[in-house]
């Protein structure tokens, strides 16, 4: 007796992708950051339930987009990858524009469109990701050239880099910086370039520091917290008080100290904290396990690609969510010079939350496409050749 295949399909055992637990881990994350979320905003004004309204409609959009993403082709979406990359580059351009860019704490980063603000520099990552990773593997063959391989996709990077310094984000142009001379090592460019101009990279990033003083007094709060613990340095000392106060089970939700007018950015840099304060040294590991759980099973998943650069944007998709999220949880534990970047899933903001919508969105896309079997090709007969 011979099974029907939807028989056969039913008795499939069910198995673990990478691209799957990628999805449960960030299910879990975005779970917990609401749950934070609701705790970390309630003193602000209109009330936590104001923030967790905003935080649920970015939700479904990022799930609406990220949706999109996973059932796009993405070898058809490579032929706009120039388009999306200078339409980022002029938006970043625009940012910087008095009157058209929207100025907070000192930094011009945001678009406004009624009463939605858009944080340009994060879809900008995944811009510079998308065309980064399209070059390299038109390119492929020429990475060894120090103009195809060096100097023209270090320039593109550059002019990432160089917008977002502007605004002024130093973090996120870090970031940007960074993925880049990463990705462009994996595809083969050669060391021989990359080693001297990463260190001209930091050399001039220190140069900056130095040279700017609200990063600078940043830097000095950081080797000294205790000391600059009332001026520079608070925020970070307030969240090392969050992390000691809530102890290895916490304080218990909404009986934390820290949100009350004690740390600022509560609800979005140093969400961590006071989830450190209320629920205890151990979801704040559970939370460190996500995120390194995602990290290796992006490796696993990337092992797998087809060509490099599907390789590649996998790649910096994977880096974006675990080197954000790297550098948050430095920065707010103090390990870290203090730095504004959103904790990936669990901070409040919009902008941040797309794009991690559309980050995962591309890994299931990634994992629905090297799954599928490819079409069998019919053998001609001697007689159809002839004929």
């Amino acid at each position: 007796m011979v099974s029907s295949p939807s028989a056969v399909a039913s008795r499939r055992p069910l198995t673990i992708t990478p691209a799957s637990v990628i999805v449960v881990c960030v299910a879990a994350l975005i779970s917990i950051g609401l749950v934070v979320l609701f705790s970390a905003s309630s003193p602000i004004k209109g009330g936590p339930y104001a923030y967790l309204y905003k935080q649920f409609i970015f939700l479904a959009l990022a799930l609406g987009v990220g949706w999109s993403m996973a059932v796009a082709d993405l070898e058809q979406l490579r032929k706009f990858a120039w388009v999306a990359a200078g339409v980022a580059l002029a938006a970043l351009a625009l940012v910087l524009i008095p009157g058209i860019g929207i100025k907070v704490n000192g930094g011009r980063r945001w678009l406004g469109f009624g009463s939605v603000r858009l944080q340009i520099s994060e879809f900008a990552k995944l811009a510079l990701v998308f065309s980064l990773a399209h070059y390299l593997a038109l390119n492929q063959s020429r990475l060894h050239d120090f103009l195809r391989g060096f100097i023209m996709p270090g320039a593109w990077i550059g002019f990432f880099v160089l917008l977002v310094l502007v605004e002024p984000d130093f973090g996120a142009a870090f970031l940007l910086g960074t993925i880049g001379v990463i990705l462009l090592f994996l595809a083969g460019a050669r060391l021989k370039f990359l080693l001297p101009s990463i260190g001209l990279a930091v050399f001039g990033f220190v140069v900056l520091v130095m040279n700017n003083p609200v990063r600078l007094a940043r830097v000095l709060s950081f080797l000294d917290p205790e000391a600059n613990r009332q001026g520079t340095g608070y925020q970070p000392w307030q969240a090392l008080l969050a992390f000691a106060a809530g102890g290895v089970g916490g304080v218990g939700l909404g009986n934390g100290r820290q949100q009350n007018a004690f740390l600022p950015e509560a609800h979005t840099d140093y969400i961590f904290a006071i989830m450190g304060e209320e629920m205890g040294l151990v979801f704040t590991l559970l939370t460190v396990a996500l995120f390194v759980t995602i990290f290796v099973a992006g490796l696993m998943h990337v092992r797998r690609a087809p060509n490099l650069f599907q390789f590649l944007l996998v790649t910096g998709c994977v880096l974006l969510i675990t080197l954000q999220s790297i550098i948050n949880l430095g920065v707010v534990t103090s390990l870290l010079p203090s730095k504004g970047m959103s904790l990936p899933f669990i901070s409040a903001g919009g902008s941040n939350l797309l794009l991690m919508g559309l980050l995962v969105g591309i890994i299931i896309n990634t994992q629905r496409a090297w799954e599928r079997p490819k079409p069998l090709v019919r053998k001609r007969s001697l007689t159809e050749v002839v004929g």
